[in-house]
């Protein structure tokens, strides 16, 4: 009886043991992106984070939070398998920002390892660019 027990205890650590060695790894290409500059004309610009799931065990984002709403996230949502890619697409709207340098960051938390990852974007978005005759021409409008 005391053999069997013995058996069976060393069969569950066993198993557990190798549970626990099998798990997701997310290894992204870059995790900093820079839009560089861009004008307030157009000021909607996208980005995409490329990772891979370096583990052995299938990969599950859970969720990508970005640390403002003029930043959106768009995540894989299914399970990445071992050695299988993903991405996340990230849009920065500065519609109604003030212009000049931002840097925003994504929290990804995931069922990897390394199970929270931060991603960067930034940039530096300029004033919107004024049509100087239009201007001269809506103001002789207003005054006559």
């Amino acid at each position: 009886m005391k053999k069997m027990t013995m058996s069976v205890v060393m069969l569950v650590l066993g198993v557990v043991m190798a549970l626990a060695q099998t798990k997701a790894e997310i290894t992204f290409e870059v995790t900093t992106y820079d839009f560089g500059t861009f004008s307030e004309n157009d000021p909607k610009v996208t980005c995409v984070f490329k990772f891979k799931n370096t583990g052995n065990a299938p990969l599950i984002i859970h969720q990508a939070v970005a640390s403002c709403g003029c930043t959106v996230p768009d995540y894989t949502k299914q399970p990445i398998k071992a050695g299988e890619s993903g991405e996340i697409k990230v849009t920065y709207n500065g519609a109604g920002r003030y212009p000049g340098k931002f840097r925003k960051t994504i929290t990804v938390h995931s069922n990897a390892t390394n199970d929270v990852v931060r991603l960067y974007i930034k940039g530096n978005m300029t004033a919107r660019d004024i049509d100087l005759q239009k201007a001269i021409e809506e103001t002789a409008d207003e005054h006559n």
